[in-house]
Parts: C-alpha cells; sequence; structure tokens
C-alpha cells in the first residue's frame, strides 16, 4: 500500500492560487468545497493535466512531478485512473470496448478477463454489449467507474462523479466502489460538494477554499465540529451569529456568549476564545426546537425568548425566521406548524443543547 503525497503551488490568475500541502493513504480521502475553490485544478495537478509552478507529487518513493529536479511524469505514465463528471465515454463503442480501451497493450483473452471481472464487481455485465446512448445514467457511471479501474491504477481521481444521479442510485455506486477499494487499498481522492457523500464515502476530509485547504479531518470532526466559519457554512450551519465571549467555565467543559447587539446569551462547548473575544456561534436549523409557551423541565440550557419574523414552506419543511434579537432560522415541520398554531407575529420560545452551538473562528 502506497500513500500520496501533495506539496504544490500555482497561480492559475492575479488572484487565484492553488497552494496544498497533504499526504492521502489508502481508503477515500474526500476534497470537498463549493465550486472555485480549486478542487478540480487539484485533481489535475495530481494527474499530470495542470502542471504546477513549485512543489513535489509522488506516489510512495515513486516521483510524479518535482520542479527542482524537472521530474514531471506524463499523465499516461503516472498509473492514475480519473473519473471526470463528464464521462466522455466513447459514443460508437459498446460499454465492453469502453472499458478496454487503455488495455490495448494486454493479449485478448487478458483484456476479456479483465473486463469480465469488472464488469462484476461493478454489476454491469448486462449492457457490455450496449452502446452509452442505450443504458441509463447510473451504469454510465458505472462503465466510466470501470474503464478507469481496469488498468489497475495506483491513485483513483473522482471529480464529482455521481453528482448527475439520483440518491438510491448513488448509495449502490457508493456500496460497489467501497467494495472494490477494500480489496485493493490505494488512495482515492474523490471530490464532491454535497455533505450526503461525505459522511457515506469519507474516512478523511479535506476542505478547500481559495485553493488552500483550510480544515482536515474525519467527516464528524470537520463538519460537526467546524472550527471556522467558512467550514461551517460549507458544512451547512445556516445560522452564524455574532457574538462575544462574557465568561469561561472550564470545570463544566462550557463558556457563555452574548449575541452582538443584544442582551442574549448563549451558552457553548468551550473553545479556545478569551473572555472579551469576538467569534460566531454556528446553530443548524434543524438543530432547534421551537415552543409556544416558555420550556420547563428540560435540560436543554438555552431558551431564549423570540417572535415569528416570517414562515415559509420549503419542501418537506417550514423555514421559521425567528427574531430574537437577531434572525435564527429554524426548521419544523408543516405539522409542528399547525399544532402549535405558528404564526407570522406569534411569541415563541426557542430551545437548543449547548453542544448544538458551535463556536467558530471568524478568520
Amino acid at each position: 500500500m502506497k500513500n500520496l503525497s501533495v506539496r504544490v503551488r500555482t497561480r492559475l490568475s492575479p488572484a487565484f492560487v492553488l497552494d496544498v500541502v497533504f499526504d492521502a493513504v489508502p481508503g477515500v480521502t474526500i476534497v470537498f468545497g463549493e465550486s472555485g475553490s480549486g478542487k478540480t485544478t487539484l485533481l489535475r495537478a495530481v494527474a499530470g493535466l495542470t502542471r504546477p509552478e513549485a512543489g513535489r507529487i509522488a506516489i510512495g518513493e515513486r516521483m510524479l512531478f518535482d520542479a527542482e529536479t524537472g521530474i514531471d511524469v506524463t499523465p499516461a505514465q503516472r498509473r492514475i485512473g480519473f473519473v471526470f463528471q463528464h464521462l466522455a465515454l466513447f459514443p460508437h463503442l459498446t460499454a465492453a470496448q469502453n472499458i478496454e480501451y487503455g488495455l490495448a497493450r494486454l493479449s485478448l483473452d487478458e483484456r476479456r478477463q479483465r473486463v469480465a471481472a469488472i464488469a462484476q464487481s461493478f454489476r454491469i455485465e448486462h449492457v457490455l454489449g450496449r452502446r452509452p446512448g442505450e443504458i441509463s445514467g447510473g451504469e454510465r457511471q458505472r462503465v466510466g467507474l470501470a474503464r478507469s479501474l481496469v488498468t489497475d491504477p495506483e491513485i483513483l481521481l473522482l471529480d464529482e462523479p455521481l453528482s448527475a444521479l439520483d440518491h438510491p442510485t448513488q448509495s449502490r455506486i457508493l456500496a460497489d466502489l467501497q467494495q472494490w477499494n477494500d480489496a485493493r487499498r490505494i488512495p482515492i481522492l474523490y471530490v464532491t460538494h454535497s455533505q450526503r457523500e461525505v459522511f457515506a464515502l469519507g474516512q478523511r476530509v479535506l476542505v478547500v477554499e481559495n485553493g488552500r485547504v483550510v480544515a482536515d479531518g474525519t467527516p464528524e470532526q470537520v463538519m460537526e465540529y467546524p472550527a471556522h466559519e467558512r467550514v461551517a457554512q460549507l458544512a451547512g450551519f445556516e445560522n452564524l451569529l455574532d457574538a462575544v465571549v462574557v465568561q469561561r467555565k472550564p470545570e463544566a467543559g462550557v463558556m457563555v456568549t452574548r449575541l452582538a447587539g443584544t442582551v442574549v446569551e448563549v451558552e457553548t462547548p468551550l473553545s479556545d476564545g478569551e473572555v472579551g473575544q469576538a467569534m460566531r456561534v454556528a446553530i443548524r436549523a434543524g438543530d432547534i426546537l421551537i415552543a409556544n409557551e416558555r420550556p420547563r423541565g428540560l435540560s436543554a440550557r438555552n431558551q431564549l425568548p423570540g417572535i415569528i419574523a416570517s414562515l415559509s414552506r420549503e419542501g418537506s419543511f417550514v423555514r421559521a425566521t425567528v427574531d430574537i434579537g437577531v434572525p435564527v432560522d429554524v426548521h419544523v415541520t408543516p405539522g409542528a406548524v399547525e399544532q402549535l398554531s405558528l404564526r407570522q407575529g406569534s411569541g415563541v420560545w426557542l430551545v437548543v443543547k449547548t453542544h448544538s452551538c458551535r463556536p467558530v473562528s471568524t478568520v
């Protein structure tokens, strides 16, 4: 088993520099971030399709790129599989012919054996004789994966390969990919902006923002306990409330913050913030309970009075914006809205557990 080592820097425009340093072990490393953050550029640099200005890229002891010594292995010789968001399958070739395209150096029997084996792994034996236009989107995606993996790459790069598929199809393909890699154990860099895919597939997450890695850890560490406000936004925390630390309670593992411009105090888990320090409190809208009278006998430490400023149906839930001195978004079910008789202008109480309030840095 070999690790992937990446240390590269390159300027793509006067305002954008890709500057990343990380090592990826065998298994799936999610590269997470918004469009334009540098995720695809990073994959292209590893594949040899974009040449960095400085740095080095290596698989184990095998150097693929080194700016100082001039090493720059061609993409065809890097032994890297790359699956793009747009598969670019050859429309005039059958699925089997697409899969075996990179196996020209092998004998006919070897090509057939490899195609049959990879087709079985990804459950596409029944479409091998069909062209891409004659099979489903999920089947085309499996063919694209099989085409990249049939050559036994040392690294696999996946650039949002499942973004156009429905969730059940995504789940089945992810399960097959995990099973395949359990047997081979190669590093996989998987680019996505889907939080669902982060938790479904990744053992590790790199969050990329403006060409730099701004967070690195397990999905739970990065997505559930973000250290910075930008990561909290990417991780789906709808509420980012300006606050200042007013009290630290190390013995209890908590601290008290006051929301900016109000007298409202919110208890959060203890962080490195010192008394008087500005920060933000990140809270997911789905982690907030709403009551139409003051709650009693609850363990939740944050019970905040407010007025409903607006209610709007958004798919399967209702977004309630509640004014507690600052606006806070809350997700509730349509049934709860009716049961509690929630209306614009209604007085309510918000209930939030301490550990649902994440203190995050503003820098």
